[in-house]
C-alpha cells in the first residue's frame, strides 16, 4: 500500500506579497553583504552551506549554479559539507561558515557564543552582520522552498556527456 503525499501549496504563489516582502529582505541582504566587502561568489557559497543543513535541494540548485557562475569552483562546493578538514577556505571563508552553521543550527548559548567568538576573531563587525543576514534568510528562503516542495527541474547542460 503506498502513502499518498498531499499536494503542497505553493507558499509564494499563495501568499506572493508574503513572498515579495521576502524578496525585498534578501535583496536588502545583497546590499548588506556588498556594503561588507562580500562578493557574489562567496555569498552564494554560504547560502550554499545553509541549504546543505537544512537539506534544500531546490535552494541547493539555485545557489550551487550561482555560486559556480560568479566563480567557484566545482572543487569547493563538492566539500564544502567538509569544509573544516581542508585547507580549501580562507580564514575569512571559514569564519563565516562558523557563523552561518551556527546561526542555522542555533546550538546550546556555550556553543553558540564560541562559534560567535571565534568568527569575531576574523569578521568585522559589518561582516559578522552581513553574514548572520545570509545565514537568516537563506534559512526563511530553504523553509519556503520545503513546506511548498519546490521542484528542482533538469538543467540544459552542455558541458555533460550526451546521454547523461
Amino acid at each position: 500500500m503506498s502513502e499518498v503525499t498531499p499536494r503542497r501549496v505553493l507558499l509564494d504563489k499563495a501568499n506572493p506579497d508574503v513572498f515579495k516582502a521576502q524578496l525585498a529582505v534578501a535583496k536588502a541582504v545583497r546590499t548588506a553583504t556588498g556594503t561588507a566587502g562580500m562578493d557574489r561568489r562567496f555569498v552564494e557559497l554560504l547560502n550554499v552551506r545553509v541549504s546543505q543543513i537544512n537539506g534544500c535541494a531546490y535552494c541547493l540548485d539555485v545557489h550551487s549554479t550561482a555560486a559556480l557562475e560568479a566563480g567557484e569552483s566545482a572543487q569547493r562546493l563538492a566539500v564544502l559539507p567538509a569544509w573544516s578538514e581542508t585547507s580549501l577556505f580562507s580564514d575569512k571563508e571559514r569564519a563565516a561558515l562558523t557563523l552561518v552553521e551556527s546561526v542555522t543550527r542555533l546550538p546550546g548559548s556555550v556553543d553558540q557564543d564560541r562559534d560567535y567568538a571565534a568568527a569575531s576573531s576574523v569578521l568585522t563587525e559589518v561582516e559578522m552582520a552581513a553574514v548572520s543576514w545570509v545565514a537568516i534568510a537563506m534559512n526563511a528562503f530553504n523553509r519556503i522552498s520545503i513546506v511548498s516542495r519546490h521542484q528542482v527541474r533538469p538543467h540544459s547542460d552542455t558541458t555533460s556527456p550526451k546521454g547523461k
